[in-house]
């Protein structure tokens, strides 16, 4: 088995444990906290996080490990495991099943493999380079569709509070497309993924957010930048696209100053 297969299965593997633990706690009235930055955080996102980590450490005892709520770090020439443990966590606090686990792995700044468990929704993501996409154990591909006005198109905040000078381009594109929605975070990306809607935007992003879902665009046959057009998950900002509307979707953006600095 090469490496690359082995962390298809791995990073699944561990996405799903660390979901399953989350989903423990999912319907239930929890005490929610808010971090320095304003964003939600319950003992649902801790224990999730906490597994995800032992699961490594007992597997992976010499890669870093970098969490959306236990921090870490991603060393220059180590292989580096992304941990996301609820994505979406307004959303799961609320009742809604519309929240994933993400889990990346990376060696710098190139994402190797990623994984997306939607325990409340009974749907996965895994993905690795040359391994191809696999949406509940069957190859998933990108939609089709190549002109906007067939297209669906969407983001998590249509505000887009983080990054205002990007709300203009937002609008404009939606304008254009045939349906426009704010079915937001990890679950976008599924979406995506899995021919269900063309295009997935978001203004602002951190590393654990995005790690796991480019390998997921890219092996499902479709387009994951950030802002400025780079293919990366680090580039604090994602735009996921089929491969049909790619170019098109960019060029609309950049006429409304897409990359423009978030402000």
């Amino acid at each position: 088995m090469s490496e690359t297969a082995m962390l298809l299965q791995a990073v699944d593997e561990v996405a799903k444990l660390a979901a399953s633990v989350a989903h423990g706690y999912f319907g239930s009235r929890l005490d929610v906290e808010f971090k320095g930055d304003g964003s939600p955080v319950t003992i649902a996102d801790r224990a999730a996080e906490s597994a995800a980590r032992e699961w490594i450490a007992r597997r992976f005892p010499d890669d870093d490990v970098l969490g959306e709520e236990m921090a870490g770090d991603r060393r220059p020439g180590r292989r580096c495991w992304i941990v996301d443990p609820i994505d979406g966590t307004k959303t799961f606090v609320r009742g809604v099943p519309l929240w994933g686990t993400l889990v990346g792995v990376a060696l710098g700044d190139r994402v190797i493999a990623g994984a997306a468990c939607f325990p409340a929704l009974g749907e996965s993501l895994a993905a690795a380079l040359g391994e191809g996409c696999w949406w509940n154990g069957s190859r998933c591909r990108v939609s089709l569709v190549g002109e906007l006005s067939a297209a669906t198109v969407l983001t998590t905040d249509e505000e887009f509070r983080a990054a205002p000078r990007r709300r203009a381009a937002w609008r404009s594109l939606a304008a254009e497309s045939r349906m426009s929605r704010s079915w937001g975070d990890c679950y976008g990306y599924l979406l995506v993924a899995t021919g269900r809607a063309e295009a997935m935007l978001d203004g602002q992003l951190a590393p654990w957010d995005s790690a796991a879902l480019l390998p997921a665009i890219t092996e499902a046959g479709g387009v994951f930048t950030d802002w400025h057009g780079r293919e990366t998950a680090f580039g604090g900002s994602a735009i996921a696209t089929n491969a049909a509307l790619a170019a098109t979707v960019r060029e609309r953006l950049n006429q409304h100053g897409a990359g423009d600095s978030l402000s």
